[in-house]
């Protein structure tokens, strides 16, 4: 019988990423109390440490962020600046990795099973963690594990900008002594329900029964069990690039109405758009194709800030339109695609007041997955 690899996982965090980059661009801003995002009605999209000494986190109402620290300094946000440093470590890795996930703007699961033959895991991955401090300036924490789990979790306990190895066999012994809410997913509602069970430490946690933990949580506190021994068997999901959704209609007549052809892009954007964030991700690229009568086809692609948002992305697909149309020409068919896909965190759209924003959205999905998708649509994709 085959004996089966150890799994060596590795998870890359770019700390404070969004503060980071920021300070990249204004150092004067290193070691001060920053946060991103909104100012009044916003939220904190991220905030560097010394705001988190105030008591400062991410989702946090500015309001409240301004109360705990007076003189916060707010930046606004460079969405573009965020896109291309997230592409840049992504770039690096896949240069290096050879199995790895993206699974936000700024984290990033390695699969390393097998390594170990040829290299040194650890010291692989330390190589790689100072090539990206080298190339970027960026600083980035990472931890190395078992699993996906522990080795998020191995990350969180070396930042910032430092690295931990947990050697296998010893999951359930480095667990132990952690708060509970060190567990990925066990929010402050979870929190507080494990902590009027008396449980405080994952060794705690551990040492429940499964059947009582099951009652109060149902199969989440099952699962909370497992994880407490350190047993988690999510996989690394190969990171694609090229990955893409996209739509195009061929017209009956040929087109030439310039208003008809703009509204046609707002619709199939639109389409686009909404089945992006139903597989809740986000696109770094837009393209658009236009066929003729003779059937030449031309198309023009641009990079954006990573986007799932339809208001963000028409103007960009109306802007290659325009750039690439041939003035006067019929148009036989249009198509819209999206590409450079991934779980991007939403903190990717920094939006002013991202709530609203985020709100906004969600009740236009809502309306288009009860009636259709179709059902919902701006006045500009009427066709006229």
């Amino acid at each position: 019988m085959k004996q089966q690899l150890q799994r060596i996982i590795a998870h890359f965090d770019l700390d404070s990423f969004f503060v980071s980059v920021e300070i990249l661009n204004d150092p004067s801003l290193k070691d001060k109390p920053v946060i991103v995002g909104g100012r009044d009605r916003g939220v904190v999209a991220a905030c560097s440490y010394a705001a988190r000494k105030y008591g400062i986190h991410s989702g946090m109402p500015s309001k409240k962020a301004f109360q705990l620290c007076p003189h916060l300094i707010v930046a606004n946000g460079s969405r573009g600046e965020y896109s291309k440093y997230s592409r840049w470590v992504t770039q690096i890795i896949a240069a290096k990795a050879p199995l790895f996930e993206k699974a936000s703007v700024d984290e990033f699961y390695l699969d390393l099973t097998g390594l170990d033959k040829f290299f040194d895991p650890l010291q692989w991955t330390i190589d790689l963690r100072e090539e990206i401090i080298r190339e970027t300036h960026l600083p980035i924490s990472f931890g190395l594990a078992s699993n996906k789990m522990m080795a998020k979790i191995a990350t969180n306990e070396a930042k910032p900008n430092g690295y931990l190895k947990i050697p296998h066999g010893k999951e359930k012994e480095f667990l132990a002594p952690l708060p509970v809410n060190k567990i990925p997913g066990v929010g402050e509602h979870t929190y507080e329900i494990l902590k009027a069970m008396g449980i405080r430490t994952i060794r705690d946690l551990g040492e429940k029964n499964i059947e009582e933990l099951e009652e109060r949580l149902g199969k989440w506190g099952a699962n909370l069990w497992y994880k407490s021994q350190g047993i988690h068997h999510g996989e690394v999901t190969q990171y694609h690039v090229t990955k893409s959704v996209s739509s195009e209609n061929t017209f009956d007549e040929n087109k030439t109405n310039i208003t008809f052809l703009l509204s046609e892009l707002v619709r199939l954007t639109e389409k686009i758009a909404f089945e992006l964030r139903q597989d809740g991700k986000m696109a770094g690229c837009v393209s658009v194709k236009i066929r003729y009568p003779d059937f030449v086809t031309t198309s023009r692609q641009t990079t954006i800030p990573y986007s799932c948002a339809d208001d963000e992305i028409i103007p960009v697909v109306k802007d290659l339109f325009h750039k690439l149309y041939h003035k006067g020409e019929p148009v036989r068919l249009l198509g819209v695609r999206l590409s450079e896909l991934t779980q991007e965190a939403i903190q990717a759209n920094l939006f002013e007041n991202v709530e609203r924003k985020t709100e906004l959205y969600n009740a236009i999905d809502n309306v288009k997955n009860r009636f259709g998708k179709y059902s919902l649509t701006r006045a500009s994709s009427t066709k006229k």
